[in-house]
């Protein structure tokens, strides 16, 4: 017997939220003309949140914030052995809340920092130069503390699925797992109906399109051709 954890816009989120930030890693420590791609990853991975968050609000059962918010009650129960559930486990909760919130600072802070050639960030002109400055040393630094949660959080997976014998990749792929033996906690998933996923898919498209400086005013047009002196 198996049950329902993962929907498919959960899943589709995960994997292409780990494409899109490894993308853009590569894309930043190249820099130079690779900084127009890794805009434009930054801009993905912050529809991809937006999109996580409201997931997380109407999504469908362990997808929600609320079933895996790891209160303190929770934590302490999973370290004592008690916890039992399925979805994220209260530290597995923990790393996901973490990750959440320093790649939205990552993505938030790369739109207002500039690199002193060529590249400015899309809402760059919103604050001060000393500002967009101090921002980029900041989305900079944040570089290696993304490389450790990802890496802590690859080390956990693997830990779970080669040490514990409890697969955590196949359900991230496929949305099923073998249902407890005892029948504890066995019900699938859900929830998760169309008018949420569109709302959802709504938001990070205005999100982003927001964030891709939508609301700036547009730039002034080029001169006419003749119009400026060709000395």
């Amino acid at each position: 017997m198996r049950i329902k954890v993962w929907d498919l816009p959960t899943r589709v989120f995960h994997w292409t939220l780990f494409l899109a930030v490894s993308a853009a890693l590569l894309t930043g420590l190249q820099g130079g003309n690779w900084m127009v791609w890794h805009e434009r990853t930054g801009l993905m991975i912050l529809g991809l949140l937006a999109f996580r968050l409201v997931w997380g609000l109407v999504g469908s059962t362990y997808a929600r914030f609320a079933q895996f918010m790891p209160t303190p009650g929770r934590v302490l129960a999973y370290l004592r052995g008690h916890w039992q559930g399925e979805g994220h486990n209260p530290l597995g909760a923990l790393s996901v809340f973490a990750l959440l919130l320093i790649l939205l600072w990552q993505a938030v802070s790369g739109l207002f920092s500039n690199d002193d050639i060529a590249f400015n960030g899309p809402l760059y002109d919103l604050v001060t130069k000393a500002t967009s400055n101090e921002l980029t040393s900041l989305h900079r630094q944040g570089l290696w503390v993304i490389l450790a949660f990802v890496g802590l959080h690859i080390l956990a997976v693997l830990f779970y699925t080669l040490v514990r014998r409890n697969n955590l990749i196949r359900p991230m792929i496929t949305g099923w797992k073998p249902a407890p033996s005892d029948g504890a906690h066995a019900g699938s998933a859900r929830g998760g109906p169309l008018w949420a996923l569109l709302l959802a898919l709504l938001v990070s498209a205005l999100v982003v399109w927001i964030a891709a400086g939508g609301l700036l005013p547009a730039p002034p047009p080029p001169p006419p051709p003749g119009s400026v002196p060709s000395w």
